[in-house]
């Protein structure tokens, strides 16, 4: 009897530059399918610290990334996860490296714009009104061919303050 062999599950990281060739094409993959916004190698290069990747074995399975926008406010876009390994939890991955870093900068809020809202409740976020987030509308979307009128949807989620660690005191000779 042929045991099956299982694929091991893709490895979460930072982005480096090596990857970037990489984080283009898989990109522009679903942009050519007009679920994403294109992405120029130049663009990827210099949003480089904003991405993570998931690779199984050499192959880019996955990316995210996570762009601070405006004080306390941030950004998860360019979520893109190779078709023959969708839904298998590599997404819900990238997302929680993506939502645990945002908590570590010290974001209040997360944002993004997508064309599957739906996918993006299961994590909290809500539908907000692109009103909310006039940084994002005046810096990036202006620039963007599909401006006004791009179909995507706006959504944000709130992160909980991150708690303290009690202080401890010294304690007293006596």
């Amino acid at each position: 009897m042929k045991r099956a062999t299982r694929r091991p599950s893709p490895k979460i990281r930072k982005a480096r530059l090596a990857d970037v060739v990489a984080i283009h094409r898989l990109v522009n993959e679903f942009a050519a399918a007009d679920l994403m916004l294109p992405l120029s190698v130049g663009d990827v290069t210099d949003r480089l610290r904003d991405f993570w990747v998931a690779y199984q074995g050499n192959q880019l399975a996955g990316t995210v990334g996570l762009h601070v926008t405006w004080a306390k406010l941030v950004e998860i876009r360019s979520l893109a996860v190779r078709k023959e390994v969708q839904r298998h939890g590599l997404g819900k991955r990238l997302i929680k490296a993506a939502l645990k870093e945002a908590k570590e900068l010290g974001a209040e809020q997360v944002f993004t714009l997508t064309y599957v809202p739906d996918y993006f409740k299961r994590f909290g976020f809500k539908h907000c009104d692109r009103g909310e987030l006039p940084h994002k509308v005046w810096v990036d979307c202006v620039k963007c061919p599909k401006f006004p009128d791009c179909g995507e949807t706006a959504m944000l989620m709130d992160l909980p303050a991150k708690k303290r660690k009690p202080v401890r005191k010294a304690p007293t000779k006596r």
